[in-house]
């Protein structure tokens, strides 16, 4: 198998002149770039690699880009996935976030701001892999630092890299009220410039995967007015 490990870009693009001006300004970043130009072509070659981000378009001619990320999710939970689309509309966002992507950036773009997101994403998901063992517990829910880990009555959860990281901000400020904005300064940093539901749709895909009524949720507690909670009795 082949690996490669630092600051490794694939794109998912079919239009060759947009894959290129990608290409060239990642490259001039220092990073190293990969290409695929149809959807079933990217899955077949990313069982092989192993990149640090996959920047995806949704309208490929074979495969849907939203089906690719779902795809994807399924083989590493952990890789970064950054959709790059003409795609605008708040439907196709939401949609994008809930599958597990980290970022969606609408075309025409700036490269620099591209790039800028890219080390963004990478910085914090870096910074959370490299903390000190540590377990965080309340409740029947365990996380633990080193593995990148969360469990719920000893049995494994998948988390994507950002739903892993808001985990740790929730555990470890429990009880205490987090605006829309604390949770984006905490998570995604205070130069993140992306879409501000993606609060939102992340709080969503944790209380499916950690309540046990996603509808009445006990864990991450909606507070009106102000943000969210996570609710740890004493």
């Amino acid at each position: 198998m082949t690996t490669i490990t630092r600051n490794h870009v694939h794109i998912v693009e079919d239009d060759a002149h947009i894959r290129r001006f990608i290409t060239i300004n990642l490259e001039r970043s220092g990073f190293t770039v990969t290409e695929s130009v149809l959807g079933k072509a990217a899955l077949e070659c990313l069982k092989d690699i192993k990149p640090d981000v996959i920047v995806l378009d949704i309208m490929l001619p074979d495969l849907d880009g939203f089906h690719i990320c779902k795809e994807l999710r399924a083989m590493d939970p952990h890789v970064v996935i950054v959709f790059l689309t003409a795609r605008g509309q708040d439907l196709d966002k939401i949609k994008g976030l809930e599958l597990g992507a980290d970022d969606y950036i609408v075309k025409p773009f700036n490269p620099l701001e591209l790039v800028a997101r890219i080390n963004t994403v990478l910085r914090r998901t870096q910074q959370v892999a490299i903390k000190a063992r540590t377990v965080l517990t309340s409740g029947a829910i365990r996380l633990d630092l080193d593995a990148n880990q969360l469990y719920k009555h000893d049995c494994t959860i998948e988390l994507t890299p950002k739903e892993y990281h808001m985990m740790r901000v929730f555990l470890e400020r429990p009880n205490l009220a987090l605006t829309r904005d604390d949770l984006l300064n905490l998570v995604w940093g205070e130069d993140f410039v992306g879409d501000p539901k993606t609060v939102d749709v992340h709080v969503r895909k944790l209380r499916e995967k950690i309540e046990e009524d996603c509808s009445k949720p006990q864990l991450i507690e909606t507070v009106w007015g102000r943000g969210y909670r996570w609710r740890k009795d004493e």
